[in-house]
């Protein structure tokens, strides 16, 4: 008898699922999934409520902190000029992190079946409605709350709120493009990069923000599409 593949039920929580996908794993992580709500990713209540974010949760929440440590910084002596360039120093080192961990971590190439449950959900292209599309804020708080704690007692306040806002910024220009409409500008330009990401060249195109870490790496899309469909 020959075993038919295994295939991801979308009525059931996909985090445990995935994993069995095997080699299908890459393709399917890259197919649109239309739903009205999206998919559930986890059997228990409290662990998905963790997973949706309002958009405007996020900067609700880090742009006062981001205003705190560069106040920090003040206190310790930087003159307002030299705080703003810490925090234009912390933007630019984040374009680089997320740069490194789009490429080389949610896009980890790994037979591990935790792994893939772990990552899986970072390239799900999902309907309008669904919420997390960005990093989600309740997996996120633990991570950023100590590193918030430790730069502002012992290293450059400015630099890690700069980076910080840098953070805020990809997670509501994400989610911006996957649930927005953008008919001109940049923001049309980015969304045209991100869904050629998605859907044309997986490994190419890593740049949310920016395309900047693309031309200095080589990552650059040759081609992308020509038109935006969602």
């Amino acid at each position: 008898m020959v075993s038919k593949p295994f295939t991801v039920d979308l009525n059931k929580p996909i985090v445990f699922q995935v994993g069995h996908l095997g080699e299908a794993y890459e393709k399917w992580v890259h197919q649109p999934i239309v739903t009205k709500d999206g998919p559930r990713f986890f059997a228990n209540d409290f662990c998905e409520l963790l997973t949706r974010t309002k958009w405007w949760v996020i900067p609700l929440v880090w742009l006062p902190v981001v205003c705190w440590l560069v106040c920090i910084s003040t206190q310790r002596g930087l003159t307002p000029t030299e705080a703003a360039l810490a925090v234009v120093g912390g933007i630019f080192i984040w374009t680089l992190l997320e740069y490194c961990l789009h490429r080389f971590l949610f896009h980890i190439k790994t037979t591990s079946y935790w792994l893939r449950n772990f990552f899986q959900g970072k390239h799900l292209s999902l309907s309008t409605s669904w919420l997390p599309s960005q990093a989600p804020f309740g997996w996120a708080t633990p991570c950023f709350s100590p590193s918030c704690y430790s730069y502002s007692v012992c290293a450059a306040p400015a630099l890690f709120g700069g980076g910080l806002l840098g953070y805020v910024t990809y997670d509501c220009t994400h989610y911006y493009l996957h649930h927005g409409k953008p008919s001109k500008g940049y923001g049309q330009i980015l969304k045209r990069y991100d869904l050629n990401h998605h859907f044309k060249v997986q490994n190419k195109g890593f740049g949310i923000t920016s395309s900047i870490w693309d031309h200095v790496f080589g990552t650059f899309p040759a081609t992308q599409v020509s038109h935006i469909s969602r």
